[in-house]
């Protein structure tokens, strides 16, 4: 890669500023000043600016993040923060969610730059599992259980969800499972069936859960299996 391409990558400027800064010996590489712009850098070389070292990325990126509420799953909003702000990465912005959570649901959130691996999981084809803790207003109607496992009706739909598992924890909390990605799902299917959503949080992405003591804005990579595991979906 070119010095000058790189620099805009780490800093986030334009090329002419990138250039400028190189000019300015402000970039080591390898411990030794250079300022040509099109400076070819080797995959190991050791680059600095300003004396502080700059990490070269190398293949793309995987992270889960523990997602607080008032934070929205876009890399733009003119209204609201998004969940980058807590990305201290190099190059954050090309990072997108896969599968997002509204501005008032918490949890387990994943974030890359790979769109074939997001792909598994928000395709409809592969029929990634979610699972979310969910808080009703109501407790929780006997049949509830078996209506999801049945599949719901919900508004302005064509088709039934399809079977989601119900695990009852108490009468105003329960823990569920959907195979599909609808818009708003969970708070709808129990719309349908006559409760309503006041807290919800999500535990697990097919193989991939939350870290329980992850604290709400925390974030780190994901391991290699958790990552290899997307790939073992439908």
């Amino acid at each position: 890669m070119r010095l000058d391409k790189f620099i805009c990558q780490q800093l986030e400027v334009s090329r002419v500023i990138a250039g400028r800064e190189i000019r300015a010996k402000k970039v080591t590489v390898d411990g030794e000043v250079v300022r040509d712009s099109a400076f070819k850098l080797n995959p190991d070389s050791a680059v600095e600016y300003d004396g502080n070292p700059l990490q070269q990325q190398h293949g793309p990126r995987y992270f889960m993040l523990n997602k607080p509420v008032g934070y929205v799953c876009s890399t733009e909003d003119p209204d609201h923060p998004t969940v980058l702000f807590f990305l201290e990465e190099p190059s954050a912005y090309k990072l997108h969610a896969a599968g997002r959570l509204d501005i008032d649901t918490t949890g387990l959130v994943l974030m890359t730059d790979d769109g074939q691996w997001s792909h598994r999981i928000t395709s409809p084809r592969h029929e990634c599992e979610k699972t979310y803790l969910v808080t009703l207003e109501s407790p929780l109607s006997e049949d509830t259980a078996q209506q999801f496992a049945d599949g719901v009706q919900l508004h302005n739909e064509k088709t039934l969800t399809k079977p989601a598992t119900l695990e009852v924890i108490d009468p105003h909390q329960v823990r569920l499972t959907i195979s599909e990605g609808r818009y708003h799902q969970v708070k709808r299917m129990f719309a349908a069936v006559g409760n309503h959503v006041v807290g919800l949080h999500r535990e697990r992405i097919g193989a991939i859960a939350l870290d329980a003591e992850m604290e709400p804005g925390e974030y780190r990579p994901l391991t290699a299996e958790e990552i290899a595991s997307v790939g073992l979906t439908r």
